[in-house]
Order: structure tokens, then sequence, then C-alpha cells
């Protein structure tokens, strides 16, 4: 089989700032309540020009340029979202576009909040099987969009943004573990406690129901992805989680026992992105120098439809 690696990470996020102090004017709350349940400060608010793709274009683009790809050479966009208004043609065909790819296949994926994880797993099993050479994967939410602004219990938590990542092969890895196996999943009778439905379509949540499945059920997975991968969770370098509160992040990393790993904590400033916020949270810590090229990280999505996905890269 062919290996298969990331070859760099890139993110984009809207200008447009949202503070906890402003939505104390447009709804019933507070800065302290805001933190002390969440543990969100700021997040980003994209603009009604500014859509869905537009955000995927600017990550990828970034990935690619770091990687030193030129778009023309890309085969393959996976592009996961919940959030793209428009059916046809789908995001990853209008970021091809914007980018002038030339030929690729392209791709949506709407696992929502674990969409990332998916998109990768896909790209992944598409390169390990020959299909594609190169591939942009993107995770990116326009969240703002589908949020109820008079739901002080939802409306705290979104923002906006897209993280990207350039998958390409490796035979040098001879089918190891540059991206590792892939643990997915779902529980689709609870599907109900996350949703983004409606006429407009308006994102609502059973807040309580979420934290229990995720603080309960998620760490004893979040410990096979990484027994699939042959890394004990002590030797990971950094813990990716999907950014969706504090509250949540903090105890399931605990529960994980990655005890030596840096713990991506960007929903503090970025809010809850949806598909965008694993690929952004590790396009920071890549950006910022607080992981190393070859270092072990594990990423793990969930939420949307009680789904989950995932596997231990090698950062780029």
């Amino acid at each position: 089989m062919i290996g298969t690696r990331i070859a760099a990470v890139g993110h984009y996020q809207p200008a447009r700032v949202l503070t906890n102090e402003e939505l104390e004017e447009m709804v019933d709350t507070s800065d302290a309540w805001i933190r002390s349940r969440v543990g969100i400060r700021t997040r980003r608010i994209a603009g009604p020009d500014e859509p869905v793709d537009e955000l995927a274009a600017h990550a990828a683009a970034k990935a690619l340029a770091s990687a030193g790809i030129d778009p023309a050479a890309v085969d393959l966009v996976v592009v996961a979202t919940s959030t793209a208004i428009d059916r046809s043609p789908n995001t990853a065909a209008r970021l091809a576009a914007r980018l002038g790819m030339v030929s690729p296949a392209t791709l949506d994926l709407n696992v929502v909040c674990a969409g990332f994880t998916h998109a990768l797993a896909t790209a992944d099993h598409a390169v390990r099987a020959g299909a594609a050479e190169r591939a942009v994967v993107v995770g990116a939410d326009k969240m703002s969009q589908v949020a109820d602004w008079t739901d002080r219990g939802t409306c705290v938590l979104v923002g906006d943004g897209a993280g990207a990542a350039v998958v390409t092969a490796d035979r040098a890895e001879r089918g190891g573990a540059g991206i590792g196996p892939v643990l997915w999943g779902s529980v689709p009778g609870l599907g109900h406690a996350v949703r983004i439905e409606g006429t407009p379509p308006r994102f609502a949540q059973e807040g309580q129901s979420v934290y229990r499945w995720a603080t309960t059920t998620l760490p004893p997975i979040a410990r096979k992805v990484c027994e699939r991968a042959g890394t004990a969770p002590e030797e990971l370098a950094a813990v990716v989680l999907h950014q969706a509160n504090l509250r949540i992040i903090e105890p399931v990393a605990a529960k994980l026992g990655a005890v030596n790993a840096v713990i991506a904590k960007d929903v503090v400033e970025s809010g809850n992105t949806s598909a965008a916020s694993i690929p952004l949270a590790l396009s920071k810590l890549v950006e910022r120098g607080e992981i190393s090229t070859g270092d072990p990280v594990l990423l793990f999505g969930f939420g949307g439809n009680l789904s989950y996905a995932g596997q231990v890269v090698r950062c780029p």
C-alpha cells in the first residue's frame, strides 16, 4: 500500500471579532456565565459577503502555499461542511474554481462537527488506494448563519472559520502511519441531540445530553484510536479534539491520559466552528511552533449526528 502524510496545514478566520461583552447587549447572558459554562471569550463572525467556499479557499490556499504545491496539481478536494447554503455547485467545486484547479474530483461531506476527521480519512483512503496523488481536505463552516441569535444557550457558542490540510502520497512510508487508521462511528438513535434543521436552518442542541455522551463515552474511544495507531496516549505530543466547549475538552483530554501532550484550546478564542475547529486549532499549533514535524498528534472529532472519528497523524 502507498503511505500518506499531511504535507502542510493552513487556516483562515474572518476579521470580525464578537466578544462576550457584545453578546451581553444581544441576549440575556454575561461574560462570566459564558466563561464558566463553555470557556469562550471571543469568536470570529463572517460577513454576508463571505460565503463558506471563500473561507475554505483561503485556508486551502495557505496550506498549498506552505506545501509548495500548485493548485493545478491537486486531483482531489474534500470539504467538510454543514452550513453551505447552495447545493450545487458544491463547496469543493467552488473552492477548486477559486484556486484555479484543473480537473480534481470534488466532494462535500456533511458529518457536522466530526466532518474534518471523516474527510481526512476519506482522502487518506483515496490516496492509499491510488485514486489520488495530492488531496486538499478542508473543514469550513459559517455557524453564524445558522445560529438562533435569540437563544442564549447556543448563540454564545458559535464562530466561523476554515482549516485545511494537504494530503500527499508518501511511498517512503510504505503504508505507514503518516496518517493513522481511522476509528469512526455514530449513535443514530441519539442524532437529534445536535441539529441544524428547518427553513431557514437553525442550530439547536440538547446540551446536557451531549455533555454526558462526550465526557463518558468518548474517552475510551479516543484511547482505541491511539491503540490502532500503535501510539500510547502518553506518547502524544498534542491532542486536538473538536473545539466544542472547554468544559468538554478538558475532562475528555484528562481521561485520555495524554499527560505529555499540548491540549488544543482554540475554542477560547474562536468558539465552536464545527468542521473547521480541528484543522483550525491544528494549524495554529503548527504556526506557533508548539509542535514539531513528525510529532504524533491525536485528531478526534465528535458532535452532530452523535458521530465521531479520529486518527493519530504525524505533524507536518
